[in-house]
């Protein structure tokens, strides 16, 4: 599942019009159910490409959003993020803002595993975390 994030202004309401302006992508937020051993496990990825967005929330709001689709619609019970071990902003989003935890380092792929279960206490902050958000029902062509 892929969602695209788009700049904006928060004094203006988004219109399905504006989710077509390719000028407002800055990034993406995906995750992927490729554990055959766990189908309940979401693997995240979150990308911020403009800089000027760099450092000032995004990243996190979009995966305060992505993470509550993914446990409420989804029926995700786990997540799991694998990050280039250098990208000290992805770690401390992901354990600082978040709660996951580090679970492996592969010195061979210079990559750090940091794991999150789903549990009620993160349901109720992703609920409320997201409280704000209202949801825009569009079909692209």
């Amino acid at each position: 599942c892929t969602f695209i994030v788009l700049s904006k202004d928060p004094n203006t309401e988004v219109k399905n019009s504006d989710l077509q302006d390719t000028n407002r992508m800055i990034g993406d937020v995906n995750f992927y159910l490729n554990n055959t051993d766990n189908p309940h496990e979401a693997e995240l990825e979150v990308m911020i490409a403009e800089q000027q967005y760099a450092g000032k929330g995004v990243a996190t709001e979009v995966l305060h959003l992505m993470m509550q689709y993914a446990v409420n619609d989804i029926g995700v019970d786990d997540f799991v993020v694998r990050i280039k071990d250098t990208n000290n902003a992805s770690i401390h989003i992901f354990e600082n803002k978040l709660g996951f935890k580090e679970t492996e380092r592969a010195p061979v792929f210079k990559e750090v595993t940091l794991r999150r279960s789903v549990c009620d206490d993160l349901k109720a902050s992703l609920n409320q975390w997201t409280s704000h958000a209202n949801r825009i029902k569009c079909a692209l062509e």
